[in-house]
């Protein structure tokens, strides 16, 4: 299935906190996007990888993508190097995405950056034809590269290249974080505390977007780097 956007996220949960309402509104407008965990989250805190599988699913819905994959790599010891590149690789040759979105560039979470890296090198790797892969059904896949491959932000302040007006999907964006009830708040959870499992925390993003559209003359937006300058055919593209 080739898709438009195809979004990656180190743990589930990392892409709904990062660029959820950019993927809501995606989908509005008709684009295709697919989803894709690296790791199951087995070592996080609270939960259990089984329970994040249901809730990711859970959230994929609200997103309404039209798939979601995990790649099983060990969470917090993936590392980037050829066996991962490949896997990676090979889900871009399946699915042919114009646009890949993909963790921070840095991170309070080692796996952050780790995936980010490893994403954007597979982006590039990806439209190499010696670089063999193969299909479902064995067969050789043709190289693709993505046009563009932009960073979401997550714990750490990054100044955004850009910013994408998620106004009319905040509260879907919300919905989906929420689908992850082992993760976030819940004042009647019994598991440990952790630094995202705080009221302040969940609240911090719908203020983050809210800041960033204050700054851009909208109700909320999200933000991204980008890996190589952006470019506008028209002063009117700007806003």
């Amino acid at each position: 299935m080739k898709v438009d956007i195809l979004a990656f996220g180190a743990h589930p949960d990392d892409i709904e906190l990062g660029c959820g309402g950019s993927i809501a509104k995606a989908v509005a407008e008709g684009k295709k996007v697919g989803l894709v965990d690296l790791t199951r989250g087995e070592l996080g805190t609270r939960g259990s990888a089984e329970i994040r599988k249901e809730e990711a699913e859970k959230a994929a819905a609200v997103l309404g993508v039209a798939f979601r994959k995990n790649l099983g790599f060990r969470d917090g010891f993936f590392i980037n190097d050829e066996a991962h590149q490949l896997a990676i690789i090979a889900l871009l040759r399946a699915h042919q995405p114009e646009l890949v979105l993909c963790n921070a560039i840095e991170d309070r979470h080692i796996d952050h950056a780790k995936g980010s890296q490893l994403v954007s090198h597979a982006c590039f790797l990806s439209g190499l034809a010696k670089i063999e892969t193969l299909n479902a059904d064995g067969n050789a896949q043709a190289p693709w590269r993505p046009s563009r491959v932009y960073h979401y932000i997550q714990w750490k302040e990054i100044t955004p290249d850009f910013v994408l007006d998620i106004s009319e999907h905040i509260d879907q964006k919300m919905e989906a974080i929420q689908a992850y009830s082992s993760q976030f708040y819940d004042q009647k959870s019994k598991e440990p505390a952790t630094p995202i499992s705080s009221k302040n925390f969940l609240e911090s993003v719908r203020y983050r977007a809210q800041n960033l559209g204050r700054l851009t003359g909208v109700a909320a937006a999200e933000g991204f780097t980008v890996e190589r300058m952006p470019l506008v055919t028209s002063f009117d593209q700007l806003q």
